[in-house]
């Protein structure tokens, strides 16, 4: 019995691209020869490998407590340990189904898990400018958030997003349209209509609860789904040698969440969840190879609604004993980096991310979290070819807390990352 998850999926897809090129069945025609050959409908597909060394000032253990006040802990995945980290492999299948439909799915393997990343179909032949998207996928909302971690410019995805979506980003199930406007330059809108599961901003689950003053059963009802809908529009002008790229982005849903410390149950909430964003990238070419890229995006969170913080369980009613408190929140931060590709495999680049606002109003007491938290990145690159990349990055980070109080640290890494097969190319 195989129990490696990640091993028994290594071999099935070799046994299948064996299996598929003939060399399992002893087949000599080459797939031109051959009109019933099923390498012709082999889809495209490519392994990423991200490895990286890390050295900090501060050991694991403080490492993996760090907090936000407010927040919680936002430590990515990858670079987790000092030392070597295998971060992630990537694996990705994509192909055209027909005429009328493309299928891509990535899939995300780490040491630990094999787990689905996204896996979506998208339309070919939409008139007007249309085109529909289904399945899991990463949301249209932002800038970075669309993107892969092995495009990012530099190591760690930013501040206000792991705050605010988590690690993974904002990725759900659900359908995406977006229209391509029909003008001398690109301008292009997009709804979702998501399933709103993200743990850090939305959630849909209920709870079964009992009113500690009055002892009446409180029954807070699951989400309607789909919970979470996504609205944003793009536009991008060329003005001689600049390429200017902005956008708006909003989604709004219902908010559930369970707060845990200890292994117990401390709180319950539920409300209402709104978070706008502006993204702006430009890039100014300076020759075939070097260019100067600055891109930004600021984020603002409102999140309202009531909190049941649990109580001493009495001995003589069964279930959730708990105090209702209204609440509502204000979190809101961004990124700017500048990167400066000066040679054809060398790029260099600065990073600042911040929390401006992280303000907590509980019934009508104003509670300040840690605010003004700011994190530093530095890095420099070396890409050989478009398929290999060798990054060195240095952090400062001045946002992270350990039992109230600030923990500032630094952090050095070197980042390799490699990719094989057909991948297919970024969007700008």
């Amino acid at each position: 019995m195989i129990e490696n998850k990640t091993a028994f999926l290594i071999i099935i897809l070799s046994l299948f691209i064996l299996s598929n090129t003939g060399y399992i069945r002893g087949e000599t025609k080459s797939p031109a020869n051959d009109p019933f050959s099923q390498t012709k409908f082999m889809p495209g597909i490519s392994f990423i490998l991200d490895f990286s060394y890390v050295n900090r000032n501060i050991e694991n253990e403080i490492y993996e407590a760090l907090e936000i006040p407010g927040i919680g802990s936002i430590q990515p995945h990858g670079n987790e340990k000092k030392g070597f980290n295998f971060n992630y492999g990537e694996l990705v299948l994509s192909s055209s189904v027909d005429p009328y439909f493309d299928l891509l799915a990535v899939f995300h393997i780490s040491q630990e898990e094999f787990e689905v990343e996204e896996a979506y179909a998208s339309t070919r032949r939409l008139p007007f400018g249309f085109k529909a998207k289904f399945g899991k996928f990463k949301s249209g909302f932002g800038r970075i958030n669309e993107q892969h971690a092995h495009s990012w410019n530099f190591s760690d995805a930013p501040l206000i997003y792991r705050a605010l979506f988590g690690e993974e980003g904002f990725q759900e199930l659900g359908v995406q349209l977006k229209w391509v406007a029909p003008t001398p330059f690109f301008l292009s809108f997009g709804v979702e209509s998501l399933q709103g599961e993200n743990e850090s901003s939305f959630g849909t689950h209920g709870f079964d609860l009992i009113d500690i003053e009055t002892q009446d059963e409180l029954k807070i009802k699951s989400t309607p789904l789909p919970n979470a809908w996504t609205f944003f529009g793009k536009t991008s002008i060329d003005i001689q040698n600049w390429v200017i790229l902005a956008g708006v982005s909003c989604v709004v849903g219902k908010y559930r969440s369970e707060a845990s410390e200890n292994q117990e149950i401390t709180s319950f909430n539920a409300g209402n969840t709104r978070i706008f964003g502006i993204d702006f990238t430009t890039r100014y070419i300076i020759d075939s190879y070097r260019y100067i890229v600055f891109q930004a995006e600021y984020l603002h969170r409102k999140m309202n609604g009531t909190r049941y913080d649990s109580t001493n369980i009495l001995e003589d009613i069964p279930g959730n004993v708990v105090t209702p408190i209204s609440f509502y929140r204000k979190q809101s931060g961004g990124y700017a980096q500048l990167v400066y590709r000066f040679q054809r495999f060398w790029r260099i680049g600065a990073n600042w991310d911040f929390l401006c606002r992280n303000r907590e109003y509980i019934e009508s007491f104003e509670n300040i979290n840690p605010e003004k938290l700011n994190r530093y990145s530095f890095m420099l690159d070396y890409n050989p070819t478009e398929f290999s990349r060798i990054r060195i990055q240095y952090t400062i980070d001045n946002a992270s807390y350990l039992d109230g109080q600030r923990q500032n640290y630094h952090g050095f890494s070197m980042q390799f990352n490699l990719a094989i097969g057909a991948h297919g190319a970024h969007a700008f």
